[in-house]
This record gives structure tokens, C-alpha cells and sequence, in this order.
């Protein structure tokens, strides 16, 4: 024993034992001290110890965790659900198991949802239900009880038994019945001499209908004082013996022993020996036991210490003096064995041991040849258990084991039957009946094959054999030379040999001058007879010796073919490489010199976004449900009126006081994420909309409290990120104090500069499922690969009117390489920069036809003339379908025209691109012969000329809208920005921070980086406008030129910069110098007062007031009050704040609380 765990279960106390030899045994103790059988509730298949602790499961107390090995098992303490039917469940004695009437099932109690019956209390009842009869003055006593233990959550309700014999009812009235038990009272004439059968029915009933048991108990009765016969058919009778006769003394005394048996003999079996006499604990079978006066035993039987019960085993081929018998399996430890003779008696005793199981784990070697015989050799543990081999091809084939011991085994291995070709036989140890897999497997092959043989020298014999991966050695070989009918003993010496050779040379014992004839060669239970093959060796040696200067002669001139062949190949592939690059670098140093403005500047009406739905992307760019709520269309006259929770939070956020403990309190909670900080700040500016005034004053003294905590640190990253609530209210705060300057001075240059990045993107080839292009500012979206294309002048028709009737042809210039849905774009952006409108039909729903001799010919994405590439489509375009410059086209509605198309957008598809591709080619393995284009070596360098030409397009409409962000209308800049650069300058004298360079980090940090960077890479926040990729890539570029124009360090450039760093380089030093000045104008220009600046911000809340809806940002940010409510009146505490905010705070608390439980009700 290593560990005991103890558990009290109501009156019971259960044991839980770990053992030496890894078993963990139950052994359950009633209230007198007396013990049930012992369970092994878990075994090792090792002798592995359990460890000193076992502790018991503290989630449902249904389990025990004890540690083995390496291991930590977690064994249950009872398996209820293996006892089946309510007999079972009460025999087992087990006081965790019980039976449960409504599940109808046994189980644990607190899995029953009703009335739970369980074992009796005390182990002396082994029975479920006894029984006494008494005789008192002519009248019979039958006593019956039930040793039941009702729990679980139902009641007992009623409790009722009925006696019967023969079909009558044997009590009548005098019967008493109160649980636990039933008297019933008749007349001794009822029972007659050759006794009585009574039928007892016990109905146990809970407070539900399917709590409901029913005992079923056959009584036979006898007339104790009337039974003459010896003791044991006396106690067979249910009577008790005394004093050498029967009576009614003990009356159904079931314990009730006669002091000697009858049947005993003088002439007793005796046990020398049993062998062997340890065993796997899954039993043994032909265990021989010797002895003397074998002859009387019929079995036997064998217990454990401490079981209750015993088994018994039938012997067999019994001569008096050996039988042989089966050990059956159980738990591990030592067994006591008798032999059973007739009557009943058990003699002689012998022990035997049950230890842990056999285990196999290699197999060597681990193939075998299908003959089989082959000699493996097995290594494991307590392999002296095993009975045997068996192998899965042939389950019924039993290999017996040759040899053994503790960890090595030797058998030999059965051949494979009628198995064709190479497998993998598992092999598994017989152990009793159990059979046991190993860890591996054995794999089959062909026999060895062995082809001929020479005799190389007198008495020496040379045999070939194939390779194969048999591995085989010499010693598993027997060879014999043959002459006529004698066989001579050949001799394998291991140091002519090695194993796994492909040859075998043996030496003939005796004789060793005979005309060898055949030989004879023996591995495992295969027998093969080899005739010699000197002749047709020799012939095919000498065809090859000759054949060889002939081959040799061939390969040589083969191969100087093909090298000169070969270099003439690569020389004119370097020849059009070096064409072709020089080609493109003149075409792109020509594009750089003749570029011309071309680009539209008529834009027409802008799509400004109005200020709720700016505000709203810029207060929240992800979006959700939080948005949805705060700017849902409330009217801009209408106000709605706040419910009281809500008035209530909005009085106390403006004080103060409240709201800076608030911000500090939720910033010092770790689990507040940077995610919450924002939606905090967002949904503040929100409340505090209509009171920018008092917005601003808290705003000033958080950023007060973020300077005083970063200026002894690293004052420069302040404002760099948005870490802190006062950061994104910053943001926030300068986007409304901003828009009207966006609207009016910065929108118009934004604008005209998407335009012009649009129409300088589409002038070249774009790709239509990457979207890179030719022309663009980023080098990660520069298309490289494109092809040779050329400008086509298309005259478009479009079809007006309910009769399909055409308009006047428009010309559109459109790409030879453009596919079908490019041309259609190009054609509606034609359509509507020409009318000034939309064409009546969407992209999607629009349909293009050219004219082709006189007939019109559809145009599709796709269709059955594409061209494929392994498994990948490339999309149609103009030189797909050959449409020549000046082509008349039109354009059809496929709601109207829907017999020409069915075919929907082939981008609807989820794997658009990995099934298709336009101008950059797929890595698949195509003919380059039918494809000559292909075969050209592209280099990125090449195109990088494009960047520079796309730069120089755009460039004056980025050099407006710089100027127009740094620029001072009427030589005075936004009120917003002096006041807050103003604010900065007097906190740096405040805190004597006299570094101009921190100053001028804070204000580029504050306004260009947290406010314009935004604008300018998401145009989306201002118009109405669509971001693609490649353009949000281009505004990147453009986002960082800007960004390093406030920078106060010069940059190092050189061959390996980045090119969106060395594309705006030059012009880098000129902006910088127009950001000084820029600033220098601010700090000069005369300063806002207060009021001036209050009148300011009082007229843009009147501007936006009821833009937002007030009382979904309260409810919203009450989550968060609710969440920390603590850490808030803790922070209110700190900072001396009056005792009345705190009421104020537990008084909107529980407003909130309120009106959450009207809405559940």
C-alpha cells in the first residue's frame, strides 16, 4: 500500500488505496466497522507504484486523482451504469449506487431527479429483503423486510406489500404494514407438511408517478417442527437445527451452519505444487497442478483475500496425480486455491500470483518473407506471460513462443496464406484469452529470391540472389550442394559474407570435389533447389562488353549536338532580352519627357458627406452597432426628450470634477483596452456636443494632467498614438472645429487630386483581379508584367427609351488589353462626364456588343473562347475578341435585353483570384511555343519610371491641396488651430520646456498627424466616394511626403531606399520650409481671446445640434460606468471630490437599474 485517500458518505466511510503494484482499490466501511468486498477500480498494465497523495475530484467528488509514473489518472469512484437492473444495483452493495425508479436506471443520487433507493446501512443485511416466520400460539408470524435506504430529492410516500399463495390471499386483514417492513399473521393449518409457497409483492412509492419500485419475493415455507431429516436438509428447508433436531428456533436463519458435513471423506486431495505460479492478471490457461488424490477433484476454486465471493474453474486430463486447470483474470495479488470435491467440500491449498500484463514493443527484424518461419525476436515487459503469437491475416494460427524471459521472446512467424503482395500483418500477444496488440507491426514481402550459382573454385560454391528489403542473415540460411541424390553440408562463413548482400558464397563440408548438380537452399519453412547459370551470365557479359564503345561513341556526339545547339538558343535569347530592355527604358524615358496635363479638373458638384455622417466615420471608423445607434435619424428640428436616467447621467458628466475621476479611474483599469478608450471618447464628444465649450475646458486640463506625466520622461511621443481618452477627444475635437475649414478651403484640391490619381490610373493597363497598374505611386501596386498594348477610339451607342431606340455615339477611349467589365466602366465614366448624370443602368446590369460585318457581337467576362492556362481562365479583352480602333459599339440593359446573357459577374465568385486571371500570368506550366510572349524576361527595374511619371501627373494637385492645409486665408489661420497652438505654447512655459523641437513635435503630432494623415488617406470620411486598395495605396505614398515634410530630421537616402521615400525627395526641403514659415505665422499672428474663441465653439454646436442621438451615447457609456463603479467612487474619494456626486452617481445608478427591470417586466 503507498496511498490512502479516506471519504465519509453518510454512515459510510470509503477507502481508496493505491497500491505498489499500480491498482487503486475501493473498500467501502458501514457504521459497525464491518467491510464490503474490495473493488480494484483501476490497474496498471505495469508495475508502476501510485505515489504517496490521491485527492479527490473537488468539482462532483465523483472521481479520485491519483499520480502514476508520469502520470495523473483520474479514476471514477463508482460505475453505477454497469449494473443492470435493480437486482444488480442492490447486490453490488456499492453505497455511491443506488436505484433510481424514474430514469430506470442505477446511478449515482444526485443524477436521480426523484426518489433514490440504495444499498442497506449495515453490511450484517446482505440481502435487499428477509424474512422470519414465528409460531405464537397456532398463529404464524411471516416478517418480512426490505433493507432499502430511500434518498434523492423525492419522497417516500407510500408503502404496501401483499402476501399470496397459490393465487389467494393469504393474510386477509391481519396484516401490518410500515415501512421498512410487512407483518402478515394466518393460522398454522395453512401449511401443510410438504410445505408453503407464499408470494410476497413490496411496492415502494415516491411523491411522483414514476417513483415507483416493486420487489417481487418467493418464501418457501416449511413446518420446521415436523422435519425429521438430517441437519443440511433441515437447513435446506429454511429451519433452524438444535440440539440435534430441527425447530423453529432459527427459523429463516440463513447463516445457519450443521456442525460437521456428511459427505466428507477420510480419503482428501492434497496440492504439492502449481506451475507456474505467477500469472498476468488476465488469468492462464493449462496451468498443470500436481498433487496426490487428484482423483476426487471436480474443480477449482479460487479467492483472493478479502473477496466475498470465490470462482471456480473445471479441470481436465486429471491422472491422479497432475490436472491442469484455468486460472481466470482479476485483480493483481495473490490467490488461494483448493481443489472441490463431490458434496461441496474444498481441500488442499496453493498459491498463485497476479502481476501486471505483457507488453510488446519491437519486433526484430521487422519483415518476413510470405513462406514465413523466419525466427523474430521480441522485446518488451513480463513477456514470460504470454501463451503465444497471433497475427490479424490469420487469427485462428497461434504462434507458440520458442524461448523466453522477462523483456525477449523468440517465435517463429506463420506464412501469409493467400495473401497477394506486400502488407503489414499486426501482431498481438495471446495472454489467457485476451489477446494483446504489440506497438508494431510485421511487414510481408516476397520470398527471397535466389537466381543461380557458380562454382567459383573447388569446394566453393558463389549463389546470386535479387535485393529485396529482407534484410536476411546467414544464420537463417541452410544450404546443401547436390549431387545425384547425396546433399553435402555447404558451410556459410561470416567473414565471406555480409548480411543484406546480394550474393552468397559457402564452402562444401566433406567432399569438396564433387560435380555439383543443384543446390538446395532452407530459410524458415521454405525449401528452394537452384540449377547453375554460368552459360547465360557469361553471354549477356560478353553483348554488354561489346555494345560498350558503341554507346559511348553515341552519348558523345548526342551531347555535342545538343551544346551547340544550345548555345546558339541562349544566344538569341540574350539578344531579344537586351532588344527589349532597351526598348522599354527609352519608351519610359519618352513617357517622362512628353507627359502631358490631360487630366480633367471640371469636376462638377462634389460629394461632400454631410456633418453627422463625417463626424460619425471619424468618431467611429470601425463602425457597429454603437454608430447605427448614435446617429440614427432623429429629424433636425424635433428634439426628443431624455428619459430620467439619462438627464440624470448628463448633469453629472458636466461637472467637472466627475468627469476627469471618471477618465483617470477608467484608464487605470487594466482590462480597459485602447479599443474601449476610444469608444469612451467618442461617445463623450457625442454628449457633449451641444457644450463644446465645457468639451474643450476638460479637454485642457486631461492634456494638463498627460504633460505633467511625460515630461520627465520622453515628452516628444506625447500625441505621437492614441493611448489615452484625452488623445482620441483630441481627434475628436479638432474634426469638429475643423469641418467647416475642410469643407470650404481643403475639400476642393482633395477632391480634384482623387480625380486625378483616378484618371492617371486607368491612362494605363490595370489588372483586373490584382489591381495593379502601370501608372501609380506605389511601387507594391506598379503592374511589371503587362503586355504590349495600344489606345483604341471606340464609338459608343447607347440604347434610350422603352423600344430600345439608340443615341448619337459617344467616343471613348478605352486599352487593346482592357477586359469586357474595364471597358463598361470606362464607357459609363464617359457617359457621365459628358451628360453630367448617371446612365440608367449600373455596371452590373449593363451589356456590350461591337459590330463585326454587319452583325453585333456580345461580349462576355468569360465564355467558351477564353483562353485556360492549366486550371485557371484568363478574362476576355478587346484583342481577345480582335475589336479594331474606331469600333462601333453599343450599350444594352440586361433587365431588357435579358435572353442575350445570363451569365451574373464572375467576381461574385469567392475564388475569383485563384480561378482567373487578366495580364499577370499564373504559375502554372504553359507551351511557350503557342504563346511567344510569354517566354520574355519582365524586370520590375524597367517600370520604375512609371512611379516618377505618375508623380510628375499629379503633382501640381498635390502641391495645392499641401498649401491649401499649411495655408492662412486672408493671412490668419483656422480660430481652432491658433487657440490650441497657443494652449501648447503656454503649457511649455508653464512647465519650462524650452527645447523648440518638443514644441514643434506637439503641434505637428496634434493637428497634422492626428487630424490631416486621417483626412488624406481615407477620402472616404469626406465624400461619397469608394477607397479601392490600389488607391488607398497611392494616398499612403502621398500621407507619408506629407508627414515628412513636418519632420525636423533630414533623411539619408540612397540606392536602397524606399522609392516612396526617393519619389517625393527633392521636394521634401521646399515643403519643410513652407511648414516653418506655416508655423511662424500661427505663433505671430495675433492671439484668440476666450470669449472670442467661446463664441466660436458656441456657434458649431449650434450648427450640429440634434445631429446625434444623446441618449443612446448615455446608455451606451453608462456600460462602462456600471462596469467600474467602484474604481470611479474610489478615484472620487482621491481627488476630495463633495460627497453630493458620489449620491449623484449611486442616485443615476440606480435610475439605470430601475428602468432595466421595467424593460424585462
Amino acid at each position: 500500500m503507498t496511498s490512502v485517500l479516506a471519504v465519509r458518505l453518510k454512515t459510510w466511510v470509503v477507502f481508496f488505496i493505491g497500491t505498489g503494484d499500480g491498482q487503486v482499490i475501493k473498500l467501502a466501511m458501514d457504521k459497525n466497522f464491518r467491510t464490503r468486498c474490495p473493488e480494484a477500480l483501476y490497474k496498471a498494465n505495469d508495475d508502476r507504484l501510485l505515489f504517496s497523495k490521491m485527492y479527490l475530484d473537488p468539482v462532483d467528488s465523483k472521481h479520485v486523482f491519483a499520480a502514476i509514473s508520469n502520470q495523473l489518472r483520474r479514476v471514477p469512484v463508482a460505475q453505477c451504469e454497469k449494473h443492470l437492473g435493480q437486482e444488480h444495483c442492490w447486490a453490488a452493495m456499492d453505497p455511491y449506487c443506488g436505484w433510481c425508479p424514474s430514469l430506470k436506471s442505477c446511478s449515482f443520487e444526485d443524477v436521480c431527479p426523484g426518489l433514490w433507493l440504495s444499498v442497506p446501512e449495515d453490511l450484517s443485511q446482505r440481502d435487499v429483503v428477509s424474512h422470519v416466520l414465528e409460531e405464537n400460539h397456532r398463529k404464524l408470524n411471516l416478517t418480512v423486510w426490505t433493507h432499502m435506504r430511500a434518498g434523492g430529492t423525492g419522497k417516500l410516500s407510500n408503502f404496501s406489500c401483499h402476501f399470496s399463495s397459490g393465487g389467494k390471499e393469504l393474510c386477509g386483514a391481519d396484516l401490518e404494514e410500515r415501512y421498512p417492513q410487512c407483518t402478515c399473521t394466518f393460522s398454522s393449518s395453512r401449511l401443510p407438511v410438504e410445505g408453503l409457497n407464499v408470494k410476497v409483492l413490496i411496492r415502494v412509492e415516491g411523491g411522483k408517478l414514476e417513483d415507483e419500485v416493486t420487489l417481487v419475493e418467493e418464501v418457501k415455507l416449511t413446518d420446521c417442527s415436523a422435519v425429521t431429516a438430517p441437519c443440511g436438509q433441515c437447513i435446506a428447508a429454511g429451519c433452524g437445527w438444535r440440539n440435534n433436531s430441527c425447530s423453529w428456533a432459527q427459523a429463516g436463519g440463513k447463516n445457519a451452519l450443521c456442525p460437521t458435513h456428511e459427505t466428507e471423506t477420510d480419503i482428501l486431495p492434497e496440492i504439492f505444487n502449481v506451475t507456474p505460479n505467477v500469472v498476468s492478471f488476465y488469468g492462464k490457461n493449462h496451468v498443470l497442478l500436481a498433487g496426490r488424490n487428484l482423483r476426487l477433484a471436480t474443480g477449482v476454486r479460487i479467492k483472493r483475500d478479502g473477496d466475498c465471493s470465490y470462482k471456480e474453474s473445471p479441470v481436465w486430463n486429471n491422472t491422479g496425480h497432475n490436472l491442469t486447470f484455468h486460472v481466470p483474470g482479476g485483480d493483481k495479488g495473490a490467490v488461494k486455491l483448493c481443489l472441490v470435491v463431490p458434496g461441496g467440500g474444498c481441500h488442499g491449498t496453493a498459491s498463485i500470483a497476479l502481476r501486471s500484463s505483457p507488453s510488446c514493443r519491437l519486433l526484430t527484424p521487422p519483415t518476413t518473407w510470405f513462406g514465413g518461419g523466419r525466427t523474430i525476436r521480441v522485446s518488451g515487459s513480463n513477456l514470460k506471460f504470454a501463451e503465444g503469437f497471433v497475427h490479424n491475416h490469420l487469427p485462428q494460427n497461434i504462434s507458440l513462443p520458442l524461448n523466453c524471459s522477462a523483456e525477449v521472446l523468440y517465435y517463429r512467424t506463420p506464412p501469409a496464406g493467400h495473401t497477394h503482395g506486400t502488407f503489414t500483418s499486426e501482431v498481438s500477444l495471446r495472454v489467457a484469452n485476451q489477446t494483446l496488440p504489440c506497438q508494431s507491426g510485421l511487414r510481408y514481402l516476397p520470398n527471397p529470391k535466389f537466381t543461380s550459382f557458380i562454382v567459383t573454385s573447388p569446394g566453393q560454391v558463389n549463389i546470386q540472389k535479387e535485393a529485396d528489403d529482407l534484410d536476411i542473415k546467414i544464420s537463417e540460411l541452410e544450404i546443401f550442394a547436390c549431387q545425384g541424390n547425396a546433399k553435402y553440408k555447404c558451410i556459410l562463413d561470416p567473414l565471406k559474407n555480409r548480411s543484406g548482400s546480394n550474393y552468397i558464397t559457402c564452402d562444401i563440408q566433406n567432399d569438396p570435389n564433387i560435380k555439383v548438380n543443384s543446390m538446395q537452399i532452407t530459410f524458415g519453412d521454405v525449401t528452394e533447389t537452384l540449377t547453375p547459370g554460368l552459360s547465360s551470365l557469361f553471354l549477356v557479359g560478353v553483348l554488354v562488353m561489346l555494345l560498350i564503345p558503341f554507346i559511348v561513341l553515341a552519348v558523345v556526339c548526342i551531347y555535342r549536338y545538343k551544346q551547340r545547339k544550345l548555345t546558339e538558343e541562349m544566344n538569341k535569347c540574350m539578344e531579344d532580352l537586351e532588344m527589349d530592355v532597351r526598348n522599354r527604358i527609352r519608351q519610359g524615358f519618352v513617357d517622362l519627357q512628353t507627359e502631358k496635363m490631360e487630366l480633367m479638373e471640371n469636376v462638377g458638384a462634389i460629394p461632400f458627406l454631410d456633418y453627422k455622417h463625417f463626424a460619425s466615420r471619424i468618431f467611429f471608423p470601425e463602425g457597429g452597432n454603437v454608430m447605427m445607434s448614435c446617429i440614427q435619424d432623429l429629424g433636425q428640428v424635433e428634439k426628443v426628450e431624455q428619459d430620467e436616467g439619462c438627464s440624470a447621467l448628463s448633469g453629472l458628466i458636466r461637472e467637472k470634477v466627475f468627469l476627469t475621476s471618471l477618465v483617470h479611474a477608467l484608464e487605470q483599469q487594466k482590462s480597459f483596452t485602447i479599443k474601449d478608450k476610444c469608444v469612451v471618447a467618442s461617445l463623450l464628444t457625442v454628449v457633449l456636443q451641444r457644450d463644446l465649450s465645457f468639451l474643450t475646458e476638460v479637454m485642457e486640463e486631461l492634456l494638463e494632467d498627460l504633460m505633467e506625466a511625460t515630461r520627465s520622461s520622453q515628452p516628444k511621443l506625447m500625441l505621437r498614438r492614441t493611448e489615452s481618452i484625452v488623445e482620441k477627444l483630441l481627434s475628436n475635437w479638432m474634426s469638429i472645429c475643423l469641418y467647416g475649414f475642410l469643407r470650404e478651403g481643403v475639400g476642393h484640391p482633395l477632391f480634384l487630386l482623387l480625380g486625378a490619381l483616378q484618371q492617371q490610373i486607368s491612362k494605363g493597363p490595370v489588372d483586373s483581379v490584382t489591381e495593379k497598374a502601370l501608372y501609380t505611386l506605389n511601387e507594391d501596386w506598379l503592374l511589371w508584367q503587362e503586355e504590349d498594348f495600344n489606345t483604341l477610339k471606340l464609338q459608343v451607342l447607347f440604347a434610350v427609351g422603352a423600344d430600345g431606340e439608340l443615341s448619337e455615339p459617344l467616343e471613348v477611349q478605352a486599352l487593346s488589353c482592357d477586359t469586357v467589365d474595364q471597358v463598361k466602366a470606362k464607357i459609363l465614366a464617359a457617359f457621365q462626364a459628358k451628360f453630367g448624370f448617371f446612365y440608367n443602368t449600373s455596371l452590373r446590369d449593363a451589356h456590350i456588343e461591337f459590330e463585326r460585318n454587319g452583325a453585333f457581337v456580345a461580349l462576355e467576362e468569360v465564355d467558351e473562347t477564353s483562353e485556360v492556362l492549366g486550371e485557371v481562365t484568363m478574362l476576355n479583352t478587346l484583342r481577345h475578341y480582335k475589336v479594331p480602333d474606331g469600333a462601333l459599339m453599343k450599350v444594352l440593359s440586361r433587365r431588357i435585353q435579358a435572353p442575350l446573357s445570363s451569365q451574373g459577374s464572375v467576381k461574385d465568385d469567392q475564388n475569383f483570384s485563384v480561378k482567373y486571371f487578366h495580364l499577370i500570368d499564373p504559375e502554372v506550366e504553359v507551351d511557350q511555343r503557342r504563346n511567344p510572349e510569354r517566354k520574355k524576361l519582365k524586370l520590375k527595374e524597367v517600370h520604375l519610371t512609371k512611379l516618377l511619371s505618375t508623380k510628375v501627373a499629379v503633382h501640381s494637385y498635390v502641391e495645392n491641396l499641401f498649401r491649401a492645409i499649411w495655408g492662412a486665408p486672408q493671412g490668419r489661420a483656422p480660430p481652432p488651430i491658433k487657440y490650441f497652438f497657443d494652449f501648447l505654447d503656454a503649457q511649455a512655459a508653464i512647465l519650462k520646456i524650452s527645447d523648440p523641437d518638443v514644441l514643434h513635435i506637439w503641434k505637428t503630432n496634434s493637428l497634422p498627424l492626428r487630424f490631416w494623415v486621417n483626412i488624406l488617406k481615407n477620402p472616404q470620411f469626406v465624400f461619397d466616394v469608394e477607397k479601392t486598395p490600389h488607391l488607398d495605396g497611392c494616398l499612403t505614398v502621398i500621407a507619408q511626403a506629407f508627414m515628412d515634410s513636418f519632420s525636423l530630421s533630414d533623411m539619408q537616402l540612397g540606392k536602397h531606399a524606399p522609392t516612396n521615400k526617393l519619389l517625393y525627395a527633392k521636394d521634401i526641403p521646399q515643403f519643410k520650409q513652407e511648414v516653418k514659415s506655416y508655423y511662424k505665422q500661427v505663433h505671430d499672428q495675433q492671439p484668440i481671446s476666450s470669449a472670442q474663441f467661446k463664441d466660436f465653439l458656441l456657434e458649431e454646436s449650434k450648427k450640429h445640434e440634434n445631429e446625434f442621438n444623446e441618449s443612446a451615447a448615455l446608455r451606451e457609456l453608462f456600460k462602462f460606468v456600471r462596469r467600474y463603479l467602484p474604481e470611479i467612487n474610489q478615484m472620487l474619494e482621491q481627488n476630495g471630490a463633495p460627497a453630493g456626486l458620489k449620491e449623484q452617481l449611486q442616485h443615476v445608478a440606480s435610475l439605470f437599474d430601475k428602468l432595466k427591470s421595467c424593460s424585462w417586466s
